[in-house]
């Protein structure tokens, strides 16, 4: 890992502790329009994913103006709790201090750009990141697309590039990539699910990430 010359972190579930408003926007979406309500576990394990895709595999098969109305009421349920997110305690100080260290960081989430956007201002982050990339304006996870169009962006190789985040989608996506991948086991998926796709590691909170960050990356 003395190699790293770019992190790029996953978002929700990662850096900001959205889970559950997400998981259970999920439910309510599908409640409303009265659909099989997914598990907790199964809206859990589509996070990550695009909106599009996610809601697709929670509810397969829905005409296009079915998909359009639960896409509706997933934003109405998510925005209602939105300005409730917060980041993971210590993840601004892992940030501010990575980005401090001179190390380039970047963003890869399943999240529209409105909604990335909307989050930067909303945590004061946007400035601590030389790039993003989102599931509206790339390919979405598991593809390596985002990870790829960073690096050349930046000028910074696959290789030399560490993705940190919480789903096996962003582990999958790193290695189709040529990158690394660290896992968070915080977030969306089991730290089991997260061990199988064989990443780097699982930090099970953020203080394991800050600690491991500071062995490997700014020694």
């Amino acid at each position: 890992m003395d190699s790293v010359e770019l992190v790029v972190f996953d978002w929700d579930g990662t850096v900001v502790d959205s889970t559950p408003s997400i998981a259970s926007a999920i439910q309510q979406s599908c409640e409303d329009l009265g659909l099989a309500i997914p598990s907790v576990d199964d809206a859990r394990w589509v996070i990550g994913l695009g909106l599009q895709d996610a809601l697709s595999r929670v509810a397969p098969n829905l005409s296009p103006e079915r998909q359009g109305a639960l896409t509706d009421r997933f934003r109405h349920h998510y925005l209602s709790r939105y300005e409730q997110l917060q980041m993971f305690p210590g993840m601004m100080q892992v940030l501010t201090e990575l980005h401090g260290s001179g190390m380039p960081l970047a963003v890869a989430t399943g999240k529209t750009r409105v909604g990335l956007e909307r989050s930067f201002d909303l945590t004061g982050t946007r400035h601590l990141f030389a790039s993003s990339r989102c599931a509206d304006e790339s390919e979405p996870k598991p593809a390596p697309r985002m990870v790829l169009e960073i690096c050349a962006e930046l000028r910074i190789s696959p290789s030399s590039t560490l993705v940190i985040g919480d789903t096996t989608h962003d582990i999958f996506m790193a290695k189709s990539a040529g990158a690394e991948a660290l896992a968070v086991g915080y977030g969306a998926h089991a730290t089991e699910e997260l061990l199988a796709a064989d990443p780097l590691g699982c930090m099970l909170s953020v203080e394991e990430l800050n600690d491991w960050i500071a062995r490997w990356i700014k020694k």
